[in-house]
């Protein structure tokens, strides 16, 4: 692990520390609110008894809506994201609260909470950004490549939410005369395309020499490198190419977590859910729940479970059809349900089962499956671990994300995997 990395993750614990500091002060400053310094003992003892348990759906939301990954959001994001988490979190505290049957906590409480903890949150959460911004400044990147590949890595950069990464030369021919020529000029090359073997040997020992940054792009080739483990024979070092598997000792217990964590959530979202049961049948006409045939470990086909958030003759006359942004099939309140994440939790159902895991390669219907395995050969490692509710795929990339850009991340999570990358 890199001293950046460590440095990451040090951060972002700090950052979830604060939080929940914060979300904390929030509650009693509302409690305050409500009752000044006259707090009765059985309204106060219904948060101090379900504190713990309340923090933790907290942590879970934030890191489930990606708050805590800063590089490719902009303000507006963590404002989104921050209202879309308290919302939920006004009613986690009231599902919480009603399992561990503490009624007595107030719900005036809850909506100062909701008000003042949003407001709080976001302040301290735009700060920490602008600071990211600040302190990482803009760098400045070399494309090289074919013109295809530097293309659409130049249309990806210029689609980035904020400006950490600035193009500023492009290269499509004679590769190292012009970074050596440019080198002065920027600080990080980044290779969009795969290019001979002695170039890219001279290309290394010039960004090595010169300290500057090197990007690959996420071929077959280069996510194969990825995690390698390194052994000595002899006194020779030889690097073995890891699997595109999870460890059997790993696995056991990602199965463990996965069991503990989706019964548990399953409690405490059993409110929500109810309440997205009735939403569902009033606002649209067909059930509440919508099952289909996906893919998951090994390639086995399992009936995937979802609360219904299209129509229910959406693919009567068009067949298969992948679900897109801004699609025409989507039912009113299911806008909100997929926004909010909440049409994915009847799928901790499939988790207890053992079919699906809360962290994994999303899983696509036998049809699509086929059709990505002919376009890229590679796309069955995906299926060596169990799907999940959500992925790599689902946090770092886009919604509307290619096959291939998807499957890169799924095969980089399972190459990369550990307890704390679920995390």
């Amino acid at each position: 692990m890199s001293q950046g990395e460590k440095f990451s993750k040090t951060k972002k614990i700090v950052i979830a520390t604060v939080d929940i500091l914060l979300f904390h002060l929030s509650i009693l400053f509302s409690f305050y609110i409500q009752f000044k310094e006259n707090i009765p003992d059985y309204n106060f003892v219904a948060y101090t008894s379900s504190f713990i348990y309340i923090m933790a759906v907290f942590v879970f939301l934030n890191i489930l809506f990606g708050i805590y990954i800063l590089y490719n959001k902009s303000l507006i994001d963590f404002l989104y994201i921050t209202i879309i988490v308290q919302v939920i979190m006004t009613i986690a505290i009231m599902a919480v609260t009603f399992a561990g049957r503490w009624f007595t906590f107030p719900r005036s409480v809850l909506v100062y909470t909701l008000i003042v903890s949003t407001l709080i949150l976001f302040i301290w959460r735009a700060i920490v950004y602008l600071l990211y911004v600040k302190l990482n400044g803009t760098k400045q990147v070399m494309l090289v490549g074919t013109k295809e590949k530097v293309h659409s890595a130049y249309q990806n950069f210029a689609s980035a939410k904020n400006e950490r990464h600035k193009v500023k030369i492009v290269v499509v021919n004679h590769y190292y005369e012009n970074i050596k020529a440019h080198i002065d000029e920027i600080d990080i090359v980044y290779l969009a395309s795969q290019i001979q073997k002695e170039e890219k040997i001279k290309i290394y020992e010039l960004l090595i020499k010169n300290e500057k940054k090197l990007f690959l792009n996420t071929s077959f080739e280069n996510i194969v490198m990825v995690n390698p483990n390194i052994m000595n024979i002899e006194d020779e070092s030889i690097i073995e190419i890891s699997d595109f598997k999870i460890p059997g000792e790993d696995d056991f217990i990602k199965r463990v977590v996965d069991i503990l964590f989706s019964a548990v959530l399953l409690i405490l979202t059993s409110p929500i859910m109810l309440i997205t049961v009735i939403l569902v049948k009033l606002t649209s006409k067909g059930p509440a729940f919508y099952s289909q045939v996906r893919i998951t470990q090994g390639g086995k086909e399992f009936n995937i479970l979802k609360f219904r958030s299209m129509a229910a003759t959406a693919e009567k006359d068009s067949g298969p059809v992948l679900a897109s942004s801004g699609d025409a099939r989507i039912t009113p309140i299911g806008k909100y349900l997929r926004a909010l994440r909440i049409d994915e939790l009847p799928q901790l159902f499939n988790v207890l089962k053992g079919e699906m895991s809360v962290v994994g390669p999303r899983p696509e219907r036998p049809f699509f499956v086929d059709q990505f395995q002919k376009q890229n050969p590679a796309y069955y490692l995906r299926h060596n671990v169990r799907a999940g509710i959500t992925g790599y795929a689902q946090v770092y990339g886009k919604y509307a994300s290619d096959f291939n850009s998807k499957l890169n991340f799924d095969l980089i999570y399972i190459k990369k995997y550990s307890f704390f990358l679920d995390a």
